[in-house]
């Protein structure tokens, strides 16, 4: 009598890329040759501000859930502008087979370039298990406006387990590199008075221009829980707490009318 080996399934949830190349139009302006989505990652381009191309990323389906891997990709060459967004809040959802997903964010830009990458909020839902990962690799003149916002929990849930990554270079040489872990399973402590306080809502933005380097802001408290701190290159980091996603924003979007740069050539 014989018996059958184990056969090895194939791993369960979508695999999806959205890709995105800016170019200068050689008008004042910024092309886009490539804007492709795929599964729940659609791509819409919309009207941008001055010389920017705007493009918009429209969840076509419920994603991540466990088991998912999305991956948004976006390069801008010397002089190109772009503007990204998101349609709706993300929901990190729990999977069948308890497995976690991932979400990497890439973003490369030129010299010259410049992007305002502006998602809506990253919820937690109860039981899910994401890991973020955002990379952006900057040269030398380029500028960066990035903002994370992450919302722990549903209204009166408890939020899944958040483990988010943000490294950026530029001119190749490190300017950040930040880990945050949150919810059942993080290191002890993560919602303690020394981490979020019991707060659900947190976020931060990162401006990097080429201007601080004449006129670097200096640090400052910019609220009962927000803080600027300057970094150690041409760049500013906003960190803020808040008991809400309405109130997160509010912080944020008065910091980058403060020390946001202008990306209209």
């Amino acid at each position: 009598m014989t018996s059958a080996l184990p056969v090895a399934l194939p791993a369960a949830g979508v695999r999806a890329t959205a890709r995105i190349h800016a170019v200068a139009d050689g008008r004042g302006g910024t092309a886009l040759p490539v804007l492709a989505g795929e599964g729940p990652l659609a791509l819409r381009r919309i009207r941008g501000s001055g010389c920017e191309a705007g493009v918009m990323l429209i969840g076509a389906m419920s994603a991540p859930l466990g088991g998912d891997h999305l991956t948004v990709e976006a390069t801008t060459g010397p002089g190109a502008h772009l503007a990204l967004a998101s349609a709706a809040a993300t929901l990190a959802l729990p999977g069948r087979g308890g497995e976690p997903a991932r979400y990497d964010v890439r973003l490369t830009l030129e010299d010259g370039a410049s992007v305002r990458w502006q998602p809506e909020p990253l919820v937690s839902v109860r039981g899910s298990d994401l890991r973020v990962r955002t990379r952006a690799e900057l040269g030398p003149a380029a500028r960066l406006l990035l903002r994370e916002e992450q919302v722990l929990g549903r209204c009166g849930e408890d939020p899944g387990l958040l483990r988010s990554r943000l490294t950026v270079t530029r001119a190749g040489r490190p300017l950040l590199d930040q880990e945050l872990t949150c919810g059942p399973g993080a290191p002890g402590g993560w919602d303690g008075p020394a981490g979020l306080a019991g707060h659900r809502a947190l976020g931060q933005l990162l401006v990097v221009d080429p201007a601080f380097a004449a006129a670097p802001p200096a640090a400052a408290v910019l609220g009962e829980f927000a803080v600027l701190t300057p970094l150690a290159g041409p760049a500013v980091l906003v960190t803020a707490l808040a008991p809400d996603a309405l109130r997160l924003r509010e912080l944020l979007d008065e910091a980058a009318r403060a020390y946001g740069p202008s990306h209209q050539a």
